[in-house]
């Protein structure tokens, strides 16, 4: 049985389309990305998928269990972090875990231990006594993440959990998500890290509410047909200009450094050299590379909103 199953789901809000029938499959005890920039429909997911929204089309289907009929047995299955977790600040690291204890109905005999355990896989064993409203942003999350675990959720839901947070702490987050994993947890993360989302199992790139690729990283990156070509230039904004205007390919500008996807690599090169010389713009540098996730995601996206 699918963890999670997805069939046409849909949300309006009015004439606004916010998912636009999305189908996919997540298989227990996987890590699966949904990836995409604000407005792209992953927080909208998250409800649909969690019973807090209902759909406006389609089906899902979360531990066996429908979204929409049996959504108060859903609760119980599942752990929702949202993007902002209602942690509360004057209460401390123990009495937020407490309180989320009593929120999901977690008996009080033998709950001591899985909150122990809870602490010293977090890290936060030295810090149960510190209020909320103290901790750093990186242990705000860890703490948002035990108290989501604290009822044993078979599936995992976080809603972009380390946006804002510091590199190290995003490394630390991940090392427990991966040991969640190991213990057989299903996790459902939305990200707009791309480089985030190379540590899941699979992703799905959206994009204004529709799933334009599904796959394994590798497979996703495979998507991408021509060569991907890197440009150094002292002015690397007027290059993409000028690029995008000769049509050479799909040009992209990542910082300092120009992306542009051609069909051929060797007729791509000359192609962009003669524009770049042609308008008086010294090339330093000019080569192949390898894609990146957000290489495919920004060839994905329609042109117009590239």
């Amino acid at each position: 049985m699918d963890a999670i199953r997805v069939e046409g789901l849909g949300r309006r809000f009015g004439e606004v389309v916010a998912l636009d029938e999305l189908s996919l499959r997540v298989a227990p005890g996987e890590i699966f990305g949904l990836v995409g920039p604000d407005g792209a429909g992953k927080t909208t997911t998250m409800r649909l998928l969690t019973g807090i929204l209902n759909p406006t089309g389609g089906d899902a289907w979360v531990d066996g269990l429908h979204i929409v009929r049996e959504a108060d047995a859903l609760k119980d299955r599942i752990g929702y972090m949202a993007q902002r977790f209602g942690l509360y600040p004057d209460l401390t690291v123990q009495e937020n875990m407490d309180f989320y204890g009593d929120l999901y109905g977690v008996p009080r005999k033998g709950r001591e231990s899985e909150m122990e355990r809870l602490l010293a896989f977090s890290n936060l064993t030295p810090f149960r006594r510190r209020r909320a409203g103290n901790l750093s942003g990186g242990m705000k999350q860890k703490l948002g993440l035990a108290c989501a675990l604290i009822h044993t959720p078979k599936v995992l839901f976080l809603d972009e959990p380390t946006n804002g947070v510091d590199p190290v702490s995003r490394r630390d987050f991940w090392r427990i998500l991966y040991q969640l994993q190991k213990e057989g947890v299903t996790i459902f993360v939305s990200t707009a890290y791309l480089d985030e989302a190379e540590r899941c199992n699979r992703v799905a790139l959206l994009h204004k509410g529709k799933l334009l690729a599904l796959d394994t990283v590798e497979g996703v990156k495979g998507l991408l047909k021509g060569t991907l070509l890197e440009l150094r230039s002292d002015r690397p904004r007027e290059a993409a200009r000028l690029l995008r205007e000769a049509r050479v390919g799909s040009v992209a500008l990542f910082g300092d450094r120009v992306h542009i996807l051609v069909a051929e690599g060797e007729a791509g090169q000359a192609s962009i050299e003669a524009t770049l010389k042609g308008s008086g713009m010294e090339v330093l540098g000019l080569k192949v590379i390898e894609p990146d996730l957000e290489d495919v995601f920004t060839s994905a996206i329609p042109r117009e909103d590239a």
